[in-house]
């Protein structure tokens, strides 16, 4: 199966936090799984640290590159096919972020790895 890990999943993932499901953990440690962060993603924890609601123990290059090498995550980049979709979208949610997660698990076929339900309303299978 591949995976495309929410920003919060990631980042739970990496500082094993408790709060992330024990499917999901399963799911993301399976080998046989290919696992996927959204350059989205890595733009949102951007975000997030300078605005001071993140804090890493290294600047975000370091930090994500590190992490995903060490968990064999691979970066999805952005599209201009995945930015066309998210125009063709209706408003279940408001989250820019979200949206192009959700419109890069569709072009992509990708389960979407999120604590968040909102994913199944546009049609995106979701791990959790």
């Amino acid at each position: 199966m591949q995976l495309l890990l929410d920003t919060h999943t990631f980042l739970w993932w990496v500082n094993d936090v408790p709060e992330l499901s024990r499917r999901a953990r399963t799911a993301i440690r399976n080998e046989r799984n290919e696992c996927f962060l959204s350059l989205a993603s890595c733009w949102e924890i951007a975000i997030k640290v300078s605005l001071g609601k993140l804090e890493l123990p290294s600047d975000v290059e370091l930090f994500v590159s590190e992490h995903l090498a060490a968990n064999a995550v691979r970066v999805l980049p952005i599209e201009l096919r995945h930015v066309s979709r998210v125009a063709e979208m209706p408003f279940h949610h408001q989250d820019p972020f979200d949206r192009l997660l959700v419109a890069q698990a569709l072009d992509e076929d990708l389960s979407v790895v999120s604590a968040d339900p909102i994913f199944r309303r546009y049609g995106v299978k979701r791990v959790w």
